[in-house]
This record gives structure tokens, C-alpha cells and sequence, in this order.
């Protein structure tokens, strides 16, 4: 969906809705956290959300979005939503799972090779992450991909395996899933956080990458890498949250704009990414040499895959939940 259409879709929802607050009282804001930049993707279907908001509320309520992580990284959004300093963040795995860390099955890698088998899986266990995220003070609003993960590398090819060894994956530090999948390849990994990846990318202490094509050319990842191999190795999700107290301290009518407007921005955040995504790819293709594994190259791939769900079953989730995933995704 075009910015435009965005746009139009979420007016016109205001404009059909009922019910709006006039509340002649200070606004209430509600201050949200974000390592998305303000201009990218995610940062144009995010500001319709805010105009949404004020203006289905007649200015009411107002969001204030704090952009490009200037309220720290992930967990510390989080830890500062339960502690009143934010209401809400728009975050990917990693933050939500500093709330539920189950919640990161939805990256295992190897299960899921496309958008149908996430969505599938997802909406089985969503009442299940609803439910714990209520339970601990969260608003599960809605869901906002971020695109596939596709192996990326610098000044060599990763077809099989084999070729990992001796070379320096990055993975984010708080992530549970890729450290696993690079000890299952036998290689360590180098751990840092988000900001940190590209000035080790460009010092050369990282040549690898699990990493989405369209979150990897808004970070300029891309540019320091050369080689990407097509196969899906996981999707990389996302998910808007809120704080439970702030929304139960706004009225009825204020709360309900909040949601509704949050749900239509997160299904418009899903198309126009998973979008976005695919023509990021095909940029990609064009300026990195393209990898193609073969059919035995795929095949010991699937058995590291299997090998690090096998490693996350037996420490960081329930083997009945990646048991209740792989099944799911057949």
C-alpha cells in the first residue's frame, strides 16, 4: 500500500468513526519508544497513527513518538514502560521478548519460508501472548513484521554450512534465536546491540549477517555487505505495545480510538513492510552477488536449522512450544 493510500485509509476510518471524545481537559499524551527512524517505512505509517489519534479524539490524547532510539534500546523502552517513564513502544522480538520470551518462536529459524506459515502460527498463539502480555502490565496492540531474514555477507559466499567456519557472525545481544543457530554452525558470534552493528561491520570485525533486506538498507547494513544468499533463514517480527495502566486510566472513548487506530496502523504497518521487504530484495539482488544453494547445500542447512531448534528447545523455550510450532508450519 502507497503512502497515500495509508493515509486515506486510516482518515477515512476516522472520519466513519463514532464516538470521539471532546474532553475540554489538558491532553493526555502518551509518550512511545522507538528505534525506527522517523522517515523510514515505519516512521510514515506510525506519524498517520498520531494523527489519528488527535484527531479521532479531538485532541484528547496525543502521541508522542520518541524516534531512532532516543530512549535507549529495546529492553530499556520496555523496563521504562513499567515504570511509567513511557507509555508505549513499537519494538521487534528482542524487546517483546524482555516480556514474554516465548514470544520469539515466532523466529525459529528454518520452520517458517514465507508471510502464510508466520501468519498461521501466529494467529493460533496469539490469544497466548495476548493473554501473558495483559498479565504482566502489556498491551499486545497489534503486530508490524519487518521483513525475512536472508544470510548477507562480506567479501565471500555463505552456500553451505561449511562455509561459516572462521567467519564472525553479528547477532543482536539480547537476541535468544541466532546465537543458538551460530553455535549450531560451530561459529561464535560477535554480540552487540543495534547501533553498534555497523560500526563492526565497518571495521570489518563482522562479515555476516541474518538480517531482513529492508531493515538492512535503513540501517546501512547493507553497504558494508556483498553476498546474499536467498534462502529464508526466519521472519523478524514486530509488535506495538502499550501500557495496560495508561489506557485504563484514559475514558472508554479515548481507549477505544487508541486501539482501533493502533490495530488499522498495525495492519497497514504488515502490508506496506512485508511490501517494502520484497522490493528491498530486489534492489539488493541487483548490486550484491546473488547465492543459490543447492539441493544438498539446502538439505545440510535444514539440519542446522533443526539443530538449533533442538538447542532453544532444551534452554530457552518450552519443547512442547517449538514441538507445537514446527507442526503448525508443516
Amino acid at each position: 500500500m502507497s503512502k497515500p493510500g495509508i493515509c486515506l485509509f486510516v482518515i477515512g476510518l476516522m472520519a466513519s468513526s463514532v464516538g470521539a471524545s471532546h474532553s475540554a481537559a489538558e491532553p493526555v499524551t502518551l509518550k512511545v519508544g522507538t528505534l525506527t527512524p522517523r522517515e523510514s517505512p515505519w516512521g510514515q505509517v506510525l506519524r498517520v497513527w498520531q494523527k489519528a489519534v488527535k484527531e479521532k479524539t479531538n485532541g484528547a490524547v496525543q502521541v508522542d513518538i520518541f524516534w531512532n532510539g532516543t530512549q535507549g534500546d529495546e529492553a530499556a523502552q520496555i523496563s521504562k514502560m513499567k515504570t511509567g517513564q513511557l507509555d508505549g513502544a513499537i519494538v521487534t522480538a528482542v524487546g517483546l521478548g524482555t516480556v514474554d520470551a516465548n514470544v520469539n518462536v515466532l523466529q525459529l529459524p528454518g520452520v517458517y519460508d514465507g508471510w502464510d506459515k508466520l501468519d498461521k502460527v501466529r494467529e493460533v498463539l496469539r490469544p497466548r501472548f495476548e493473554k501473558s502480555f495483559r498479565d504482566a502490565g502489556f498491551e499486545l496492540v497489534g503486530w508490524g513484521d519487518i521483513g525475512l531474514d536472508h544470510l548477507m555477507s562480506r567479501g565471500f559466499a555463505l552456500k553451505n554450512p561449511k562455509d561459516a567456519q572462521g567467519k564472525r557472525p553479528w547477532v543482536w545481544r539480547e537476541d535468544p534465536i541466532l546465537p543458538a543457530l551460530f553455535q549450531a554452525l560451530g561459529v561464535v558470534p560477535v554480540p552487540t546491540s543495534a547501533p553498534e552493528a555497523l560500526p563492526e561491520l565497518s571495521t570489518g570485525n563482522v562479515n555476516v549477517m541474518s538480517v531482513a533486506a529492508l531493515a538492512a538498507e535503513q540501517l546501512q547494513w547493507s553497504s558494508r555487505l556483498d553476498h546474499i544468499n536467498l534462502m529464508v533463514v526466519a521472519p523478524n517480527i514486530g509488535a506495538v505495545v502499550l501500557s495496560k495502566a495508561k489506557l485504563d486510566a484514559l475514558t472508554r472513548e479515548q481507549r477505544a480510538s487508541v486501539m482501533e487506530t493502533a490495530k488499522i496502523a498495525c495492519r497497514a504497518l504488515t502490508k506496506r513492510i512485508r511490501d517494502e521487504d520484497a522490493r528491498a530484495l530486489e534492489r539488493l539482488k541487483k548490486r550484491m552477488t546473488v547465492v543459490t544453494s543447492s539441493p544438498s547445500d539446502l538439505a545440510a542447512w535444514k539440519k542446522v536449522f533443526a539443530d538449533a531448534r533442538a538447542r532453544l528447545a532444551r534452554g530457552s523455550f518450552p519443547p512442547d512450544l517449538v514441538k507445537q510450532v514446527e507442526t503448525l508450519a508443516k
